[in-house]
């Protein structure tokens, strides 16, 4: 139902867009996140949006480099990345929240996940 997609192998300092799309039911009561998660190492929260609104959380090291936004009409949350550093390297997952009081930026938070997509960046 979510199935994420855009990652590729990119040089430091440059860009990719990941998009998430949601299929089977909608969203639009749901907040949106990308988890990613660097071999050898455990899930690590990115970025989350709420779907009703405007407000977007980041972690600290993305922060002013990533951008979350969403597309209601095509069901579709993106993760804008520049700026990409060796250490972004990682498996990004997108996930979909129902629990309007959970802190986001925990994987418990979240009902659905997507397939992940793998993002490397070259030094």
């Amino acid at each position: 139902q979510l199935q994420a997609s855009g990652g590729g192998l990119v040089q430091t300092g440059g860009s990719l867009r990941l998009s998430c799309a949601a299929s089977g039911r909608t969203f639009s009561n749901y907040a949106m996140g990308w988890f990613r998660q660097a071999a050898g190492k455990e899930r690590e929260f990115v970025a989350a949006i709420m779907w009703g609104g405007s407000d977007t959380i980041y972690t600290a090291s993305v922060k002013g480099r990533f951008t979350i936004s969403k597309d209601i009409p095509k069901n579709t949350v993106y993760l804008q990345m520049t700026s990409l550093k060796p250490e972004d390297t990682a498996v990004y997952s997108c996930a979909a929240s129902s629990r309007q009081y959970d802190n986001k930026s925990r994987p418990t938070a979240y009902d659905y996940w997507g397939q992940g997509t793998l993002v490397t960046v070259s030094s």
